[in-house]
């Protein structure tokens, strides 16, 4: 259970004090050591939410600390990254329709259907390569072949992987170029099917 309180009688120099819920009750021992990813040193006075445990001598101590400030920012982190999960999963089952409405009617070639599933399921593994190498500080793949493949047909994968790994969805700069490639694809691939159609429209007239 997550609690709401005052840091008091806070020792920098030690990296410990003591925090009191809000509305009253026990006070629990804090250390620094028990805050997660902080932004800043905390100070006497700083409201944090945390959770208690009790140790083998009956002392409460709080874990698991995060500043109010970094609560707030985390929570709205999360609800962004959900409500942009809705988002994508909307994008791509409308995108995935349309894609199936074509392919039957006639007016996009099944092989083209087909490469997108093959460049998607690439995509997906380029990126968990890129990320995993990422992390172990290893050669990495050019975010211009990510970019390609998006542009070739593989945006849905990438959008998928950037949600399955975490990975380059918080870099604005090449976020923006993605989705500039993913614009072109559509463009490309409506004046596919608008050819198809023409074409199609030739053929009866003859």
């Amino acid at each position: 259970m997550k609690y709401q309180g005052r840091i008091q009688q806070w020792d920098d120099a030690k990296g410990f004090g003591f925090v009191e819920p809000n509305g009253g009750g026990m006070r629990a021992f804090a250390h620094i050591k028990a805050f997660k990813k902080r932004s800043r040193r905390p100070i006497n006075g700083d409201i944090i939410v945390y959770e208690v445990e009790q140790d083998k001598k009956g002392t409460l101590r709080a874990h698991d600390i995060c500043l109010l400030k970094d609560y707030k920012a985390k929570r709205s982190h999360a609800n962004k990254q959900t409500s942009q999960t809705k988002r994508n999963a909307i994008l791509l089952s409308i995108f995935f329709g349309v894609l199936a409405l074509f392919t039957l009617s006639g007016r996009v070639s099944f092989m083209i259907t087909i490469l997108y599933g093959a460049i998607s399921l690439l995509t997906i593994l380029l990126y968990g390569i890129d990320k995993s190498a990422a992390k172990k500080d290893k050669w990495r793949i050019s975010e211009a072949k990510l970019h390609l493949l998006s542009l070739l047909g593989g945006w849905p994968g990438a959008l998928l992987a950037q949600q399955m790994f975490k990975h380059k969805r918080s870099k604005s700069s090449f976020m923006r170029v993605y989705w500039v490639t993913v614009m072109v694809n559509l463009i490309l691939l409506g004046l596919v099917g608008f050819e198809v159609i023409n074409t199609q429209a030739f053929m009866m007239d003859i």
